[in-house]
């Protein structure tokens, strides 16, 4: 009682609580996000090294999940070339985001349309790694973060070595070695030319886009891959193999 009616006679006093309480939830705050970068962190170095073992994408999909990890050296180069060709050309020369792709589709958003995005092959392994599908701007702006860890801790060749291995190739399956074990009988590290562009052209929609029996634009899409396989090889994936 003698507490309430000294606050009463001196409002100073409840004033003065509130910056304690702010200072408070800035600590917290703070608290979260230095926890937040450390785990993040922490996660890039672990799978920089061990192969990762699910994502959310693989959780959360009602059709089940077929995969299988390869190390990039049982992966044919044709597998490799195939998805820079198809996916992101500049691979090699960016660090991890194409400026130009990202305008350029922009631009191209703007006058309505099918959505298309200017995401490089690292920004797209960083959504599905440690990210879930969709769009919004937490979540890209988490995988603008992710994206440069990976570019930084992991290099261009373990970064793809992680996209050839959780992207999803068809309903329920991840991964180029379940994808060609899928759809053509046998390992990826024995894929041929047009078989790699097939899987390179389903990429962007593995789960309506059809590997064996293409028609239309999957069809003409692979075709346009497999002639970009050589001048890739050529010129376009020294980072991957140097």
């Amino acid at each position: 009682m003698d507490d309430e009616l000294l606050k009463l006679k001196n409002p100073r006093i409840e004033r003065a609580g509130r910056p304690g309480r702010l200072h408070q939830a800035g600590w917290l705050l703070a608290r979260l996000v230095a926890a937040f970068l450390f785990l993040s962190v922490f996660m890039v170095v672990v799978y920089r090294f061990v192969p990762v073992p699910v994502t959310l994408t693989m959780i959360f999909d009602p059709n089940g999940i077929t995969k299988e990890w390869v190390p990039l050296s049982k992966i044919d180069r044709n597998m490799v070339d195939a998805a820079i060709a198809g996916e992101d050309g500049k691979f090699c020369q960016h660090h991890g985001f194409d400026q130009e792709a990202i305008l350029k589709a922009w631009e191209r958003n703007q006058e309505g349309g099918r959505i298309r995005g200017g995401s490089t092959i690292s920004q797209q392994t960083a959504k599905n790694v440690f990210l879930w599908q969709g769009g919004g701007y937490v979540r890209k702006a988490l995988e603008a973060w992710f994206t440069v860890l990976i570019e930084t801790i992991w290099g261009k060749r373990r970064i793809m070595e992680v996209y050839l291995n959780v992207a999803e190739t068809g309903i329920g399956t991840y991964g180029v070695e379940a994808g060609a074990q899928r759809y053509y009988n046998k390992p990826a590290a024995q894929l041929s030319r047009v078989e790699a562009a097939r899987i390179a052209a389903a990429f962007p929609q593995p789960k309506v886009r059809a590997v064996t029996g293409a028609t239309g634009f999957t069809r003409r899409h692979g075709n346009v891959i497999a002639r970009r396989v050589n001048t890739v090889r050529a010129d376009y994936d020294t980072c991957v193999y140097q």
